[in-house]
């Protein structure tokens, strides 16, 4: 079974600059429940790897984190998919923790909990410090153009060789082609 390592705000949700604090707040872009049922369907393990820095800010709190993992669980088993195992990293940017995406921290406990390896394991994002924390372990970063994928894209001169896709949906298209 392949694996495949998601954010989450901007890729698999719309995100807020305000950060996503309620189960209210969770909006799925669209395409991307269906985009995870297709993966769970061609038998990938889908796993998502997030930065909640509003969690450690005191936005919300765990039982708020887990009301809006819920919300998007159930919305994409309504399409018939399945996401694996949320790993989150709660720290400030401040912290200087090594869970807090551009680090590997998050992919490396992937790899540890699942027991794989990450070399070119897709890991699709919005940001550069998806990417980067992406190439840290040999895992074949994809950047997204939904949340702050287009920012990063006309913004970053570190995506040479990098996939670049309009969403969730157009990437899943290109992985399951081939």
């Amino acid at each position: 079974m392949q694996l495949v390592i998601l954010d989450r705000d901007g890729v698999i949700n719309e995100d807020s600059e305000d950060f996503i604090k309620s189960a209210e707040e969770w909006h799925a872009i669209p395409g991307s429940p269906e985009a995870i049922a297709r993966l769970t369907h061609a038998n990938y393990r889908v796993v998502v790897a997030t930065n909640q820095s509003g969690m450690g800010r005191g936005f919300f709190d765990i039982g708020d984190f887990n009301r809006i993992n819920e919300k998007m669980n159930r919305e994409i088993a309504n399409a018939g998919g399945h996401i694996e195992g949320i790993f989150y990293c709660p720290h400030r940017p401040e912290d200087k923790c090594n869970c807090r995406k551009p680090e590997p921290g998050l992919l490396i406990e992937i790899c540890r909990r699942l027991h794989c390896d990450l070399e070119g394991v897709p890991a699709i994002g919005d940001s550069l410090r998806d990417i980067k924390a992406a190439q840290t372990v040999g895992a074949r970063p994809i950047l997204v153009r939904t949340g702050k994928g287009r920012k990063t894209e006309s913004g970053s001169k570190d995506l040479a060789d990098i996939e670049v896709y309009d969403d969730l949906a157009s990437a899943v298209d290109a992985l399951l082609s081939v």
